[in-house]
């Protein structure tokens, strides 16, 4: 599938407060040795989702140990207490939030990185010898691609669309960017099985925790006639349904983790497609971990 993003609007991702990378060797500082790395994820995030599944994917619970959080954040800035110490070991005098999911080195007790895209890319590139490949050689652009769709075409456009506070101009602009974006993709799924090519990538954990929260939080800010039109496209919704059956991405969907912490910190209004459930995830999604 050649995928090319649509219109372009700015990540919704947070900015992290630490972006270290692993490299290929000791020259590099943080290089891939096994255990000497700790993932800290709440899989109600959908940065930490999105990791979980890649390292599943990967078979990584031996060379990289992952320590689980609780859905919703326990400081009132929205920062988890218990990755306090690595964040003021990592920055002297750090006053931000604890955010979550962080990459931390045992060695040092610091953090390499918060950056949830990063962490994935060099968890897939530096420690994925021998296990499945999810950036195939010459698909980077393509992977590239989908992550801004993801990211601007239905992340971006969903909260657009629902945002009450938008002049109705606006928020069908934005259902117009995320139908678009829907379409394409229903056009590449209906010919084959993966975004890319006939093997799961890093391009479909991107695309499967975009879907998740499409239906589990950005639907109930949009109206129904909304959510029938996002549910028209068989073809990706099945193969949402499909991975979600596969143990590395259904076995990390916690439902009610994701449904407490966007009630926790949404202050939108709900509207009537709240009661328009486009998957019965809890049904088809594999036995959690």
């Amino acid at each position: 599938m050649s995928v090319t993003p649509l219109a372009a609007h700015p990540s919704t991702r947070p900015a992290p407060a630490f972006r270290g990378r692993i490299g290929r060797d000791a020259r590099s500082g943080h290089y891939a040795v096994p255990r000497r790395y700790r993932l800290h994820l709440s899989t109600a995030d959908p940065d930490g989702l999105r990791i979980a599944v890649v390292h599943t994917l990967l078979g990584l619970d031996r060379v990289c140990p992952v320590a689980f959080l609780p859905a919703v954040p326990d400081c009132a800035d929205g920062g988890h207490r218990a990755l306090r110490p690595l964040y003021e070991a990592s920055a002297h005098r750090y006053t931000g939030p604890a955010l979550a999911p962080v990459l931390s080195d045992d060695w040092s007790g610091r953090i390499v990185s918060t950056h949830g895209p990063d962490i994935a890319r060099d968890l897939a590139r530096r420690f994925g010898g021998g296990r499945p490949t999810l950036h195939p050689c010459g698909a980077g652009s393509e992977i590239e691609a989908v992550e801004r769709m993801c990211a601007q075409g239905i992340e971006g456009a969903a909260q657009r669309a629902g945002n009450a506070g938008a002049g109705e101009a606006e928020r069908a602009a934005a259902l117009g960017h995320l139908l678009a974006t829907l379409a394409v993709l229903e056009q590449g799924l209906s010919a084959q099985p993966y975004l890319i090519g006939d093997q799961i990538t890093a391009a479909d954990a991107e695309l499967w925790v975009a879907l998740v929260r499409l239906d589990t939080v950005h639907r109930h800010h949009l109206d129904a006639d909304a959510v029938r039109r996002v549910a028209e496209h068989p073809a990706l919704w099945a193969y949402a349904r499909r991975l979600a059956a596969h143990p590395a991405f259904g076995a990390h969907l916690d439902l009610d983790g994701i449904a407490r912490r966007h009630h926790a910190r949404c202050q939108g209004l709900e509207a009537a497609g709240a009661a328009v459930q486009i998957l019965d995830w809890a049904a088809h999604a594999a036995p959690t971990r």
